[in-house]
């Protein structure tokens, strides 16, 4: 019914079904293109396998490091994500490379506070309700503060999922949750299913940044929201010294006291060298379809939050 309705939109999505059969039919051709590693030249295939085990390794010490390289202000730009989101009760959320839960836990903390203050709300207007029928309707409500509510969080690496239900399970998270291991680039989930899109500080390890774009686009409803929270480009210059400074001679040594592992933290800081900047990024985004594209660069552009809707 809905293919007679909209036959453009059907038609459009016959066309992103051919060129994803297209892409599959192409990939290993594809596994032998250069790209980067850091700062070495490797090929597609070669990356992927050598970002996969640069989070297998880090992944116990996920959370500590990143506390550490940011003095603990990753916390926050990872709130000021989730309200720039504003999920409202109801919205169905996927967060792709989000293995270690951060964002959906702050997900599900702020639609239980929107439940809440709408339960408030609630009682207030009832103000002709004996005690009993207000307990009675509290209780009721309070079991179910989610609503409709769900979060997918999907990772490609086990290791960083098998961390995030650890923590998961510790911080007492399990209604509204679901874990799903799978590929930005070819994510394992229908067209047009979810409200909102996350990925934070996931993107920049993707091989192929459009390709995960694209999926991006595919797996979301119309009217749907991307938000994408990464390590940018500075743009003032002597903080931008200061910055590399600090990356390239502390977040290595942090790197190796802390996770036993130098190498792995130097190539997070040269992907970051490597990262596309905020303007060639957006063009990136309208490419794959994305409209009323914008980003908002938080402290000076060490990191922004990208934000694009399907219309």
């Amino acid at each position: 019914a809905a293919a007679g309705l909209c036959p453009g939109r059907a038609l459009l999505a016959r066309r992103r079904g051919a060129l994803r059969a297209l892409r599959c039919s192409v990939r290993g051709l594809a596994a032998g293109r250069e790209t980067h590693f850091g700062f070495q030249t490797v090929t597609e295939a070669e990356r992927r396998e050598k970002i996969y085990q640069v989070f297998e390794n880090v992944a116990k010490k996920y959370d500590v490091m990143n506390d550490s390289m940011t003095l603990g202000i990753h916390r926050v730009w990872k709130d000021i994500l989730v309200h720039k989101m504003n999920p409202s009760p109801g919205t169905l959320l996927l967060d792709v490379a989000g293995g270690t839960g951060d964002i959906a836990f702050r997900f599900i903390n702020y639609v239980r506070s929107v439940r809440e203050r709408q339960l408030q709300q609630k009682l207030r207007h009832h103000q002709n309700l004996s005690w009993q029928e207000i307990s009675e309707s509290y209780q009721e409500d309070k079991f179910n503060l989610l609503g409709d509510s769900q979060v997918v969080v999907c990772d490609i690496n086990k290791e960083m999922l098998k961390v995030g239900k650890q923590k998961a399970q510790h911080l007492g998270y399990s209604e509204g949750l679901s874990w799903v291991l799978g590929n930005a680039e070819e994510l394992p989930f229908d067209d047009d299913k979810f409200d909102v899109y996350t990925i934070a500080f996931g993107i920049r390890n993707v091989t192929r940044i459009d390709l995960a774009l694209e999926e991006a686009y595919r797996v979301l409803k119309p009217g749907g929201r991307f938000l994408c929270l990464e390590f940018s480009h500075v743009s003032n210059p002597l903080l931008s010294r200061l910055y590399d400074l600090y990356s390239f001679q502390v977040i290595p040594v942090l790197g190796e006291v802390i996770a036993g592992d130098w190498k792995s933290y130097q190539y997070l800081v040269e992907s970051i060298r490597r990262f596309p900047p905020q303007e060639e990024l957006k063009a990136m985004i309208e490419d794959a379809g994305f409209l009323k594209v914008d980003y908002q660069n938080l402290n000076l552009g060490i990191v922004a939050i990208h934000s694009g809707f399907k219309l």
